[in-house]
C-alpha cells in the first residue's frame, strides 16, 4: 500500500492528512500556534512555528497509522496565501510574517489606488487591499528600512515550510496571483509592481505548476521529521483551492460556502470576473477559475469570542440553540479586522448592537453565528449582482461547517442547501493532489469519486429565511451608520 500526505498551514493551525492510495485516511493530526497582534489593526505569525507544527504533525500521523514513512510517495503542502515570509541572501527570516487580516498597510494602499490603479486593474484581476503582498512590504519598506533594507529573498508561508524540507525556492502561479506582483496576462512576476518597491523579479521564486515535483526530503528534514530522505515533494499550493477541490468543486458552477478563519463563497467558473467585490484565482483544473467574495473573520469572530469570554464549542452551541432566531433583538458585525465583500474597508470594527438587560451568554453566542451568516449573505448578494450562475445547493466547508447550529443558521441565511462531503479540509484537498502528481489518481474528479462521498445534507427553512431576510436590512443600517465613526478613528 502506498501512501499521500498533505499537510495545510492555516490561520490558527497546521493539520496533517496522511491518505492511501485506496482513499481511506489513515490519520490526521493538529498542531496550533499563535496570531501575534502588537499593534492595533496588526497581524503577525512567526515562519518558524510552521516548520515546528510540521515536524510535530508529521511524526504525529506516522505514529498513529503506523505507516512506514518508505510507502509515503508524495508530499504536498497548502496556505494561507498573501503570507510574505522575508528572508536575507542566507535565507534567514528578518522579522515575523504579516498575516493577510492584518490592516496596517491602509496608507500603502491608498498610494496604490491613487498612482496604479490602471496597472493593476490590467495585471492583476483584484483591487488594492491590505490583504495583499505588495502593500504590505509596501508598509515594511516605509516603516521598517533596516529591515527593507536586507530583503533578499521574498516567498510564502508553504513555500518557506517546504524550503526547510527540501532546500528548494519556488511557487506556484495560484500563489503568485495572490501577491500583488504577478502578471496573469503573461504568468510571470509583474516588472512594473515590482518596480512599486524598487525590487528586481530576480528576489522572487520560480513560478511553477502546483503538481511539479520541487524537491525531496533533505537529511535534516529527514531527521526532523521521521519521513525518508528523497520523499518527494511538489509545490503544492494555496489553502481555498485546496478545499473548493476537496469540496468536489472541479466543475463548472459548483458552489462552496467556507466556514473557516475567513469566510469565503466561491463559485467554479471558466473565467475571471474582475470586480471590487471578487477575489478571482486559478483552479488547479486546466480552464477554469473560482472567484469568490470573502469576509474577513468568520471563525475566527467565534474563536475570538470563545477565547475572551470562555466555553468550548459544544457547550456554546448547546446554550444558542435554545435562542430564538435573531437572538431577540441582539446583532453582531464580524469586523474584527475590517471587512472585504462588499466593503473593502480596514477601517470597519466589530460590534454588538441592541444589548438588553435580559441578554444572557447564549444570545451572544448565537449573535456571533447569525452575525458571520449574514456577512455571507453580503457575499452572495454581490455574486448575485455579478451574475454569476451557480447550482443550486453548496458544499459547505471549514471548521465551522461541522457544527449543525450554524450550518443550519448559514442555510437559513443564504436560502441554500449545504452539502457535508465526509472530507472537505484543505489538507485532504492536498492529499488528493500529491496522489495527482504521483500518479495514483488520474485527474481531479477521479480522486474525488475514490476518495469523498456526501454525508450530510442541511436544507434551509423558509420561516427563518423569511425573519432573517428582515434582520438582514437592519444589519445593514447598523454598518452604514456605524461605518462613517471609523473612518476617523
Amino acid at each position: 500500500m502506498k501512501y499521500l500526505l498533505g499537510i495545510d498551514f492555516g490561520g490558527g493551525a497546521s493539520k496533517a492528512t496522511l491518505l492511501s492510495e485506496t482513499g481511506k485516511i489513515e490519520a490526521t493530526n493538529t498542531v496550533e500556534y499563535p496570531t501575534l497582534y502588537p499593534n492595533p489593526g496588526m497581524a503577525e505569525q512567526n515562519p518558524i512555528d510552521w516548520y515546528n507544527a510540521t515536524r510535530e504533525n508529521i511524526r504525529a500521523v506516522l505514529e498513529k497509522s503506523g505507516v512506514s514513512p518508505s510507502d509515503i510517495i508524495c508530499v504536498s503542502l497548502d496556505a494561507a496565501t498573501h503570507t510574505a515570509v522575508v528572508m536575507d541572501k542566507d535565507f534567514n527570516v528578518l522579522r515575523p510574517s504579516i498575516y493577510w487580516t492584518d490592516t496596517r498597510s491602509t496608507a500603502e494602499v491608498d498610494y496604490l489606488k491613487r498612482n496604479y490603479a490602471e496597472v493593476i486593474d490590467r495585471q492583476v484581476l483584484h483591487k488594492p487591499d491590505t490583504i495583499w503582498t505588495l502593500p504590505q512590504l509596501m508598509w515594511i519598506k516605509n516603516n521598517e528600512p533596516e529591515v527593507f533594507s536586507k530583503i533578499d529573498r521574498v516567498v510564502f508561508a508553504k513555500d518557506y515550510v517546504r524550503h526547510l524540507l527540501t532546500g528548494d525556492y519556488v511557487t506556484d502561479f495560484i500563489e503568485a496571483e495572490g501577491s500583488m506582483m504577478f502578471d496573469y496576462n503573461t504568468l510571470s512576476w509583474s516588472e512594473e509592481l515590482c518596480g512599486v518597491l524598487g525590487i528586481d523579479t530576480g528576489m522572487l521564486p520560480e513560478i511553477v505548476k502546483p503538481t511539479d515535483k520541487v524537491g525531496g526530503i533533505s537529511a535534516t528534514a529527514a531527521a526532523d521529521t521521521g519521513l525518508c530522505e528523497g520523499t518527494p515533494v511538489i509545490c503544492g499550493t494555496t489553502d481555498t483551492v485546496m478545499e473548493v477541490f476537496a469540496a468536489g468543486g472541479v466543475l463548472k458552477g459548483r458552489m462552496t460556502v467556507k466556514l473557516a478563519t475567513a469566510g469565503r463563497i466561491c463559485v467554479v467558473t471558466d473565467k475571471p470576473y474582475p470586480n471590487r467585490h471578487l477575489i478571482n484565482y486559478s483552479h488547479v483544473v486546466d480552464g477554469l477559475w473560482y472567484p469568490g467574495t470573502a469576509t474577513k473573520s468568520c471563525a475566527a469572530s467565534y474563536r475570538w469570542y470563545r477565547d475572551t469570554f470562555g466555553g468550548d464549542y459544544r457547550e456554546l452551541d448547546g446554550g444558542a440553540e435554545n435562542v430564538p432566531v435573531g437572538a431577540e433583538g441582539l446583532m453582531f458585525h464580524p469586523y474584527l479586522n475590517g471587512e472585504l465583500t462588499p466593503y473593502a474597508d480596514p477601517k470597519l470594527c466589530g460590534s454588538f448592537v441592541g444589548i438588553r438587560a435580559g441578554h444572557t451568554k447564549a444570545h451572544f453566542t448565537r449573535a456571533v453565528l447569525e452575525g458571520v451568516s449574514m456577512s455571507l449573505l453580503d457575499c452572495k448578494t454581490a455574486l448575485d449582482g455579478i451574475g454569476i450562475s451557480y447550482e443550486d445547493s453548496a458544499t459547505i466547508i471549514g471548521g465551522g461547517g461541522q457544527s449543525p447550529l450554524w450550518r443550519q443558521i448559514t442555510a437559513d441565511v443564504l436560502n441554500v442547501k449545504l452539502v457535508v462531503r465526509k472530507y472537505s479540509d484543505s489538507s485532504f484537498g492536498s492529499s488528493m493532489l500529491a496522489g495527482i502528481a504521483a500518479g495514483v489518481f488520474t485527474d481531479a474528479e477521479q480522486a474525488l469519486s475514490v476518495c469523498n462521498e456526501t454525508v450530510a445534507t442541511t436544507l434551509p427553512n423558509s420561516e427563518n429565511h423569511a425573519r432573517y431576510a428582515e434582520i438582514f436590512k437592519t444589519y445593514k443600517q447598523v454598518h452604514d451608520a456605524l461605518a462613517p465613526i471609523y473612518q476617523g478613528r
